[in-house]
């Protein structure tokens, strides 16, 4: 995400104010237009719940219900998320346009993601057993959605803005990768039957 909630409802003419003009998120919405302003609203909106419907996705047990609405909440968040950074970096292409790559990737392993789902035999995924392929596309697009935002706000963040430009782009990924690998190993084979109990003898 480009920036944080609080520049994104900024009224314009506060950019050019003492403080925020020495400020990052400042800087960033510097002669920004309303049509950006705009974009830039739907897409902090999209991103934050792109965010919180994948952690409950991720959390939920991998069966119909919660995992699956959250999935798709999560699919149609990061849709907007990519949508929203196409169309802010169309406005402003020196700026961001790594921001429109790391979107276009990250919409791009969900929908591998939701279409394993929906086509599991495939030829596509036959090489990979059970929930395999779902658990490495889906954690890749919310890990990609997350170095984004680090990537474009670390800068600006407490703590993080102590941190190596290299951190945002490599933290999340070395954070995600045990956690996906971790439930991979868990979910490698769909989950069998259970087998009904006898009933004690009347």
């Amino acid at each position: 995400m480009i920036t944080v909630i609080a520049a994104a409802t900024a009224a314009p003419g506060l950019t050019h104010s003492p403080h925020l003009a020495v400020s990052g998120f400042g800087q960033a919405l510097a002669g920004a237009g309303p049509a950006f302003l705009a974009f830039l609203a739907v897409h902090v909106l999209a991103g934050l719940t792109a965010v919180i419907g994948g952690a409950l996705a991720a959390t939920a047990p991998k069966r119909r219900g919660r995992h699956t609405r959250a999935g798709a909440t999560y699919y149609w968040a990061i849709t907007a998320v990519a949508a929203t950074s196409l169309a802010m970096t169309a406005m402003r292409p020196a700026r961001d346009w790594y921001l429109a790559l790391l979107g276009a990737l990250a919409f791009t392993l969900a929908t591998a993601g939701r279409h394993v789902r929906r086509h599991p035999r495939s030829r596509l995924w036959q090489k990979l057993s059970g929930h395999t392929a779902h658990i490495i596309a889906m954690g890749g697009s919310y890990t990609v959605l997350l170095t984004a935002f680090y990537v474009d706000n670390g800068k600006n963040l407490p703590l993080w803005d102590r941190l190596p430009t290299a951190t945002y782009w490599l933290l999340p990924a070395i954070v995600a990768a045990p956690i996906i690998g971790r439930a991979v190993n868990r979910y490698r084979r769909p989950p069998a039957a259970r087998p009904q109990q006898r009933q004690a003898p009347r």
